[in-house]
């Protein structure tokens, strides 16, 4: 019988976390939980530590070493605090696979770090591409990393077989937020509890933020450049309110594949981890006698101006979408603590874009000062409304 793989969980307490833990009970034969990492959730940590006697565990926020009531967690468990105790469970020597659901650019070192160790990378977290990609391919492969995104995991499974130089475009689908075909009139009047309403997602507010704002697609863009090695004139955009079809690759005969699928993140997840098997899917399988209709459409960048910044920032290069995701990231959680409006997030990215000079990614030392020093304008230009 074939060993489970060893799986290393970043993120456990977030929504790709709790996903992938649902796969786990579904498929306890085949992944076994080794390590866990929250942000700072002690009590779901320890509840997943219980469950899945996990005794490898680490909490991301350094101060929650302050609420850690030890009798809380399983006996033979130990416990790290800090970015640098979440980095090292990738190192650890019982891990096979380490699924990185971090959230920004946080899980940036995690990446880099797994890939390094040459082991599988199950990467959620986008970022990690969007910020480091011209650090990170160089040291993976197709078999070493998978990628988690909806999108991204579709074309991947499109390309399978195929001569990537065949291809002519892969193009990306959106659902188009809540505020699809809005006005900017209209979006100067969003609040939060609005924009976290997605039409068809689940997800956790960072993304569904950026989902609302369309930043969300730039950055997968940017990710996309990076993991399928295509320019960005061959990365095409349209929006699918439906969000049926995942997202499609068009070959140069004109033939084009595209995944379809529910709209639930425990297929691309389970894929990631099963790979290159399949198992038996977690949820109930798409009807297509209930599809009503596939409709598609360009996506407005005069109206969501945050998808023509990530554009910009992509084809630019180097440094420039590591400050585009650091302005960002500062600007969101502004938006999300009601302290901006939601066009001043894509305002507080244009402004900290336009005060960035671009250099080539040299370092992750480099990278997280430039996102240190981005955040930190985006900061001032935000009024320091931003601050807790």
């Amino acid at each position: 019988m074939k060993k489970p793989i060893r799986l290393a969980l970043l993120g456990s307490s977030g929504s790709i976390g709790l996903q992938t833990l649902d796969v786990v009970r579904k498929n306890p034969d085949a992944i076994q939980v080794v390590a866990l990492a929250a942000h700072f959730n002690v009590k779901a940590l320890a509840a997943q530590a219980h469950e899945f006697k996990v005794k490898h565990l680490a909490l991301g926020h350094a101060d929650a070493a302050d609420s850690v009531d030890i009798s809380q967690l399983p006996t033979d468990a130990q416990i790290g605090f800090g970015a640098s105790a979440v980095e090292a469970l990738a190192s650890l020597d019982d891990v096979d696979v380490v699924l990185n659901a971090l959230v920004g650019a946080a899980g940036l070192r995690v990446s880099y770090t797994t890939l390094k160790q040459g082991r599988r990378l199950a990467l959620a977290n986008k970022e990690s591409l969007v910020v480091g990609g011209d650090l990170m391919m160089p040291l993976s492969s197709p078999q070493t990393l998978l990628p988690v995104d909806s999108e991204h995991s579709a074309i991947y499974q499109c390309l399978l077989g195929e001569n990537v130089d065949e291809v002519q475009n892969i193009w990306l689908t959106a659902s188009g937020g809540p505020f699809r075909g809005w006005t900017r009139e209209q979006l100067a009047q969003v609040d939060a509890r609005a924009a976290l309403a997605h039409p068809t997602w689940k997800m956790g507010p960072k993304i569904t933020i950026d989902s609302s704002t369309l930043m969300n697609k730039g950055l997968e863009a940017i990710e996309a450049h990076h993991l399928f090695a295509k320019e960005y004139d061959k990365i095409k955009i349209m929006v699918h309110p439906q969000s049926c079809i995942h997202s499609m690759v068009e070959y140069i005969d004109g033939s084009v594949k595209a995944h379809l699928g529910v709209t639930d993140m425990r297929i691309p997840i389970q894929y990631a981890l099963s790979y290159p098997t399949r198992r038996q899917a977690p949820l109930e399988p798409l009807d297509f006698c209930k599809l009503s209709n596939l409709s598609f459409e360009a996506p407005d960048t005069q109206t969501f101006g945050a998808l023509r910044l990530a554009l910009e920032a992509g084809r630019l290069g180097g440094t420039a979408p590591a400050v585009l995701n650091a302005a960002n990231e500062i600007a969101v959680a502004a938006f999300l603590k009601d302290k901006c409006g939601f066009l001043d997030i894509e305002q507080t990215v244009e402004t900290v874009l336009e005060h960035h000079d671009c250099v080539k990614v040299q370092s992750l030392e480099q990278l997280e000062e430039v996102d240190r020093r981005a955040r930190e304008e985006a900061r001032v230009a935000l009024g320091d409304r931003s601050r807790p």
